[in-house]
């Protein structure tokens, strides 16, 4: 069981992200966090990309089908339409134009007769409201029909004209004498002298009308008649009454059914399958919204998504644990890697140590010896009781003599603590206020500062809450970057150091000085061991590099801002807490 959870622990959990997990990656070796989030990546690239162009493909060409099964079904309906209306006007003037050959002018001219010759094509074809007669001067001298409109005048009359020019003429639909909607079907005859005349018929516009409100246009569909103006012939459903503009733009001439997608007065996009009707002023027009089109793709769509959905989760879940797998496998062998180098490292150190602490102790603790003895001799012998010289010792001699004994014994200390150096180095966590440890490594640096005329400036408020962290690094890290700023300022110029709390990232304590700056091109190496900008032996190049690698212990980061002859800022950021506990050498990289 124990083994069972451990295998599912490196398939699923990180190890690299916990905190006391992360000193590795501190230490130089790798950013377990950007690779195993580049894993990632790189595997739902190449695992998702084939899979979403798959499914964009199908997706588009799905929506293509559908969409063209719906245009080629309606142009397929303005087709028929288009042949309906088309046979229905030509039926029409193909009776006026029989008529003419059959009947003469002169009975024509009698209205009785007329009214006989339109009840017979009433009879026969249906669809025509009367019958007029009218001479080359548009005089109307016969009518049959359910208006009053013997002899009245249409000379002036558009339609009048086309016919007499033309021979034949269907026009718009308007209102003329009769104030009503109509359309006029004309035809041009001779007399038996050889004079043009006009036989003419009011086309029923309701049975027009009829015609293609029976078409399939679907229950959003609407299919109406405009002419080519743009003006409605018939009513339409969406757009209003006879004589109204249409809602869309005027087609453009097409022999054949064409189609196009616009947006209409609405706001809608809608398409629009037309087509020109032959000897007439006539568009007719089938319009359906294009989300229409979109409604028998609607089951497939939401399978199609479906199926995408769950693959993309199966396919992320397997990225994720192989990721997570491999970089736990790498974290863990870099980990033992890590441990092995500490304690070959801590082996070299303590033998270094040990040696250069050896030779401390013969060339600095032997001479200290003597000197230790031979002054606390003569100390004796003037402080000894009942010595024999007659003479006091000259005044402050004794106490001159203790202070050689305290130095001696100061020395003794220094070199103690030379020789614990060899000892493993620990990190020790404990509450710490900041201010306070600031301004006590400060103290230390006042003096050289007041001599440059350096202004230093403190701004850690006083409520700034409290960090776990380890005193020693901490005052390290204020010193060199202190010591540094000091450095890069000639006599004159101030330094800040001001803390504040970074929600989310712990205490931000800023570094900011008046003195030369650094180079642009300088500031991507400036923590590289070794690197300085100082001249010969003027700096080692290990400050910033020490420094850097103290706050990355601590569980911060440090980034720095410069311009040449303005001055430089260091930011660190440190945690608010650590682990309270004391860690040495070994339990860093563990």
């Amino acid at each position: 069981m124990s083994a069972l959870r451990r295998r599912l622990t490196s398939c699923l959990v990180p190890k690299f992200l916990k905190p006391h997990h992360r000193t590795l990656a501190r230490q130089g070796f790798l950013d377990y966090r950007s690779l195993w989030l580049l894993s990632i990546a790189l595997l739902a690239v190449v695992s998702l990309l084939p899979l979403c162009i798959i499914t964009a493909i199908d997706y588009t060409l799905t929506g293509r089908v559908a969409g063209s099964e719906q245009v080629l079904r309606t142009v397929r309906t303005a087709s028929n339409a288009r042949r309906t209306v088309t046979y229905f006007l030509d039926e029409r003037r193909a009776v006026l134009e029989f008529t003419l050959r059959e009947e003469t002018y002169a009975l024509m001219k009698d209205p009785e007769h007329l009214a006989q010759v339109l009840r017979n094509m009433r009879a026969g074809f249906g669809g025509i409201v009367d019958l007029g007669l009218l001479t080359e001067d548009g005089i109307q001298v016969s009518y049959a029909g359910p208006f009053d409109l013997q002899d009245r005048s249409y000379k002036d009359v558009p339609w009048f004209m086309a016919a007499m020019e033309k021979g034949a003429y269907t026009s718009d639909v308007f209102l003329g004498f009769r104030n009503i909607s109509h359309a006029i079907v004309a035809v041009r005859g001779e007399t038996e002298a050889g004079r043009p005349f006009l036989l003419r018929a009011t086309l029923d516009i309701l049975a027009f009308s009829n015609m293609l409100t029976s078409l399939e246009a679907g229950n959003s569909g609407d299919a109406f008649i405009i002419n080519r103006e743009g003006v409605l012939q018939t009513p339409s459903k969406r757009y209003g009454a006879i004589s109204q503009a249409a809602g869309i733009p005027v087609p453009e001439f097409s022999e054949r059914t064409d189609h196009f997608i616009t947006t209409d007065r609405r706001g809608v996009e809608v398409l629009v399958a037309y087509a020109y009707i032959k000897a007439s002023p006539y568009i007719l027009c089938v319009v359906k919204p294009t989300s229409e089109a979109m409604i028998g793709w609607l089951q497939p769509r939401i399978d199609l998504l479906w199926l995408a959905g769950i693959s993309l989760v199966v396919i992320v879940t397997a990225i994720y644990v192989i990721s997570t797998y491999m970089t736990n496998a790498i974290y863990d062998s870099n980990l033992r890697q890590a441990q092995v180098m500490e304690r070959m490292e801590q082996t070299g150190r303590l033998a270094s140590i040990g040696r250069l602490a050896a030779g401390v102790a013969h060339e600095i603790n032997n001479p200290l010896a003597v000197i230790s003895e031979r002054a606390g001799l003569v100390r004796d012998m003037l402080t000894l009781p009942g010595r024999k010289t007659g003479r006091e010792p000259a005044p402050g001699l004794v106490d001159n003599i203790d202070i050689v004994l305290e130095s001696v014994e100061r020395c003794g200390q220094i070199t103690k603590q030379l020789l614990g150096f060899a000892c493993k180095i620990d990190l020790t966590i404990e509450k710490l206020d900041l201010g306070k440890v600031v301004r006590g490594v400060l103290r230390f640096l006042e003096k050289e500062a007041e001599y440059r005329s350096i202004g230093i400036d403190v701004d850690i408020p006083a409520d700034l809450p409290p960090i776990h962290s380890d005193r020693g690094k901490l005052q390290q890290i204020t010193l060199n970057l202190v010591t540094n700023a000091l450095q890069a300022m000639s006599s004159g110029g101030s330094l800040t150091l001001s803390a504040r709390l970074d929600e989310g990232r712990g205490v931000a304590l800023r570094f900011s000085d008046t003195g030369c700056g650094i180079a642009p091109e300088h500031l991507s190496r400036i923590f590289d061991p070794f690197f300085t900008t100082k001249g010969n032996h003027e700096g080692s190049g290990l400050g910033l590099s020490i420094t850097y690698g103290l706050v990355r212990k601590l569980g911060g980061a440090i980034t720095v801002e410069s311009e040449m002859n303005k001055g430089t800022t260091f930011l660190v950021t440190l945690p608010l807490a650590m682990e309270e506990q004391r860690v040495n050498a070994e339990d860093i990289v563990g």
